[in-house]
């Protein structure tokens, strides 16, 4: 009888165990991001994910490491193009850590909206270019792009012209861009770290800041800025990325699966961010925010410094850069 006992717990427990592995997924992938939970770009990322166990029938999972828990942008590029990290987000100018003349993507005022930059990327002999040195030399292959949102200003006065920027002691990140476009219109750039922007606007250590209408809700930014100026100065997109290795080890059919998640995931990220930033004037209205829109043309003029450094920077390829992105914007 315990003999008996003893086989039937083995058969219970061997069909447990086969059970398992027969709905256990082939590929376990992982994503790394540097936003957190809740922001609209986790949430996109579970769309991704879900999308691709659904699609796959169970074949791929993927598994989400928010909140920079894989490390910084630059980290996990270096770890999708390494091998060691499967799907990570990053925005194409970022790629001039690479490749400096990705930078234009970046340079202000250079991209209209996101059907200019996706035009930029994609539809360009300069944007084809840089997409086949990613892939060759960084062994990573852009599967889509996103719409992640444009940076507006905030501040403690009305800008209502670009003369109005004048001396305004202006909060950016240690960026290239950011600093020029503060630079250049007229404001004393003033790099800080992010966690100390609420304290110095509250203070009035600075007069503005720069960011995507959603940061300015999210780090609740209108408490403590009056005025929000739609400068419209730097547009940024979020790329959906794979490692060439983990592309390449998956078969045909579930690379379409994985490239077809990666189209729709971009759509609905770009609809989070569209339909927030729709609703967002409204929400600084009613939070007694006064916002203006000056002239962004007089604002654009005064980056032709960016620009021509830029093209000094890179010669040639420099020059085809602002030729080519310029026409398609047009």
């Amino acid at each position: 009888m315990k003999n008996t006992l003893k086989v039937l717990g083995l058969g219970t427990m061997l069909f447990g165990v086969m059970t398992t592995a027969a709905f256990a997924a082939e590929y376990n992938l992982k994503m790394g991001m540097v936003p957190g939970t809740a922001s609209n770009e986790y949430k996109a990322a579970e769309y991704f994910a879900n999308k691709i166990k659904e699609e796959s029938n169970g074949r791929i999972e993927v598994a989400l490491f928010p909140n920079g828990q894989l490390g910084d942008d630059r980290s996990m590029l270096e770890q999708v193009s390494g091998g060691a990290l499967d799907f990570s987000f990053t925005e194409i100018g970022r790629f001039a850590i690479f490749f400096p003349e990705a930078e234009v993507y970046v340079l202000p005022y250079m991209i209209k909206d996101f059907d200019h930059v996706h035009k930029a990327t994609f539809d360009t002999t300069f944007g084809k270019n840089l997409i086949n040195k990613i892939h060759d030399d960084l062994g990573i292959t852009i599967l889509s792009q996103a719409y992640n949102g444009t940076r507006q200003t905030t501040s403690n006065k009305a800008i209502n012209s670009i003369e109005d920027m004048k001396g305004l002691k202006l909060r950016v990140p240690n960026a290239a861009s950011n600093l020029n476009f503060a630079k250049y219109s007229g404001a004393a750039p003033t790099p800080m770290a992010f966690s100390e922007v609420y304290l110095a606007l509250q203070t009035n250590s600075v007069d503005g800041q720069e960011n995507p209408l959603s940061a300015v809700r999210a780090q609740k930014f209108y408490e403590v800025q009056p005025y929000l100026a739609m400068t419209n100065h730097i547009l940024n997109d979020q790329l959906y990325v794979i490692g060439n290795e983990t592309l390449e080890s998956l078969p045909e059919d579930l690379q379409k699966v994985v490239k077809n998640a990666a189209e729709e995931a971009a759509e609905y990220h770009t609809k989070l961010f569209v339909d927030e930033e729709a609703s967002l004037k409204d929400f600084f209205v009613k939070n007694g925010v006064k916002i203006t829109e000056p002239n962004l043309d007089d604002f654009k003029a005064k980056m032709q410094p960016v620009y021509d450094e830029f093209i000094k920077k890179n010669g040639k390829l420099g020059q085809q850069a602002v030729d080519e992105i310029t026409a398609a914007g047009k």
